[in-house]
């Protein structure tokens, strides 16, 4: 464990030296950020992060978990020369890129395989739980007991698709992305995006007390 922590630190590092040297001026509308002081101020799953060459952080100065900073540095630092706009679903294997990536099973096993063996049965509390998310309902005529989009990074969003399980048939999950989503991260950090949806998604469900809001 103390192994893992110290190549944690060393990768969480070389990030922070990388983003040091960013324009951040630059590369602002493409990525659809706020920078104040040098600092880009970027939303994820709508909660603020602020990003500099001096970490990243939450907005009680608190350094983010090391997937989220992982994510929130490569949006950053892999910014698309040109503005990419494709809002179009697609899976996670349409990525052209998805090809390259040497873990494809970590989107099945820590996306859909979690969220399944969750909330399989429990259709009622995914449903509240994605309230809390902030996540928003669809309205398009899908053959699914639950559409929900979530709002993961300004040029990336995501779409959850459940039928819960029943007599006759397993649950049935899928997460989609936003095809423009392979421009602005690598397939890893897409994966972990997803990842993180489903570990906030579990989170949201242990926080009974949590406020909910949007209706879906």
């Amino acid at each position: 464990m103390a192994q893992r922590s110290k190549i944690f630190e060393a990768h969480y590092k070389d990030y922070c030296r990388q983003i040091a040297s960013v324009d951040f001026a630059s590369i602002r509308d493409r990525l659809d950020i706020h920078i104040e002081n040098n600092i880009a101020q970027i939303p994820f799953f709508n909660k603020p992060y602020q990003v500099s060459g001096q970490g990243i952080f939450k907005m009680d100065n608190k350094t983010a978990d090391y997937m989220t900073c992982v994510i929130l540095a490569k949006y950053v630092l892999l910014c698309p020369d040109q503005l990419y706009l494709d809002g179009d679903w697609c899976t996670f294997r349409d990525f052209k890129r998805q090809a390259h990536f040497t873990n494809a099973n970590f989107f099945n096993t820590e996306t859909i395989g979690q969220i399944k063996a969750y909330f399989s049965g429990r259709l009622t509390d995914l449903k509240i739980a994605c309230k809390k998310m902030n996540g928003t309902a669809l309205e398009m005529d899908l053959n699914y007991d639950l559409a929900v989009w979530f709002t993961a990074l300004p040029r990336l969003s995501l779409l959850l698709l459940m039928n819960d399980a029943d007599e006759e048939f397993p649950a049935e999950c899928k997460v989609l992305f936003q095809r423009q989503g392979e421009y602005y991260l690598d397939p890893e950090s897409l994966a972990m995006t997803s990842g993180l949806l489903a570990k906030k998604l579990i989170a949201a469900d242990k926080n009974k007390e949590g406020e909910c809001n949007d209706k879906i």
